[in-house]
């Protein structure tokens, strides 16, 4: 079944600056460039023409293959670190401002090197027919079915492209790679590499799966802050792209939008106190240390500390925390926080286990 829609719609984030992921809007590529990123949240709109979109089982075998070669292509040089032949086959556009994809190649390499790479879903969006560049939703596979993949794009040129998302397993890290395609130069067989994503497979040794059913537990025991953050978590996990969604995401989108906790950090932080001395937290999410679960925390620092004031007022937002929100001690194996000050690219940064943070003394703030 193909399906043909263009749309358009405001950007929305949620309360933690998370990107709301139930459907969403596209440019691949580099940040700055003519592909870079946008992520906003998808509203009806208005029917385009000549907008199609096939799933692999609904290509003709040769279509397939070259689109799989391709994508096997490009993942090996990017399993092996050779930026520099992917740069070879990448559109003009996104080649010039090279430096984003280098980077993530570079980040990943390592831990695929010695991975197996397959190849995990292919869809070919086919918008030649498009008069000019417009905001284009692409509907994928069967309507009504859990199998369904809704792609959006904006501002999308007439062209062919195709979305490729690739497994690396078998390793330690396992990783998914997507490779956005755009048939260049238009007509022949090539395929040449538009937009480049990379995610992680697990996190502190867990798949998404088994965040979502943690989260479940947590949301049925009242912990709210555990359950948001491994949803959250889930959600990353299992979503290969920000701009790709499905019934069971939708699904799992509306039972984390459940648990949300009134204050998050957001458009204003979220403030804790410890002692005498008030911090705002401007960003709270997950992350991965040592193959462990940590949540990671942004907050607003005091200026021209020596690091030894900084490690103590670090410390003590750990605490405040913690004392404001004691469900999260056992869902984490630490925190880890930056303490961001104005005109400082580089913060202070710390990470303690949870039983570290309990029996390290207080400061002197927090004393008084």
């Amino acid at each position: 079944m193909q399906c043909h829609f263009s749309v358009n719609g405001p950007k929305s984030r949620d309360g933690n600056g998370v990107e709301t992921r139930l459907k969403v809007w596209f440019k691949a590529g580099l940040e700055g460039s003519p592909w870079a990123v946008l992520l906003v949240l998808f509203a009806s709109g208005l029917p385009a023409f000549g907008v199609s979109c096939m799933t692999q089982s609904q290509m003709a075998g040769a279509q397939r293959t070259v689109l799989e070669q391709s994508a096997q292509m490009l993942g090996a040089n990017v399993q092996s670190g050779n930026a520099a032949a992917v740069r070879a086959e990448t559109i003009s556009a996104v080649a010039a401002q090279f430096d984003g994809i280098a980077g993530s190649i570079q980040s990943v390499d390592t831990s695929i090197q010695h991975a197996t790479l397959t190849v995990d879903g292919i869809y070919l969006l086919d918008a030649s027919d498009l008069k000019a560049a417009e905001e284009t939703q692409f509907f994928c596979g069967v309507a009504g079915s859990p199998l369904t993949v809704e792609i959006t794009i904006p501002a999308l040129p007439p062209g062919k492209y195709a979305l490729a998302i690739l497994h690396a397993t078998g390793v330690k890290q396992p990783q998914q790679i997507s490779l956005i395609l755009q048939n260049d130069p238009a007509g022949s067989p090539i395929w040449k590499l538009a937009g480049f994503f990379t995610r992680p497979m697990t996190m502190g040794g867990h798949d998404g799966i088994w965040f979502w059913r943690q989260a479940r537990e947590y949301a049925a025991k009242k912990k709210l802050w555990d359950a948001w953050f491994y949803y959250q978590t889930a959600q990353y996990l299992l979503n290969p792209v920000d701009f790709l969604s499905s019934p069971n995401l939708q699904k799992l989108q509306r039972e984390a939008e459940q648990t949300r906790p009134d204050n998050l950090p957001g458009a204003d932080p979220l403030h804790i106190s410890a002692g005498a001395q008030t911090f705002d937290i401007t960003s709270l999410h997950t992350g991965e240390l040592s193959d462990q679960l940590d949540l990671v925390i942004t907050y607003d620092a005091t200026p021209n500390q020596d690091l030894v004031a900084a490690r103590a007022q670090v410390t003590a937002v750990m605490r405040a925390l913690l004392q404001q929100h004691p469900e999260l001690q056992s869902a984490f194996h630490g925190l880890w926080v930056y303490a961001v000050t104005p005109g400082n690219p580089r913060p202070f940064a710390l990470e303690l286990p949870m039983e570290q943070i309990e029996n390290s003394p207080p400061s002197a703030g927090q004393r008084s």
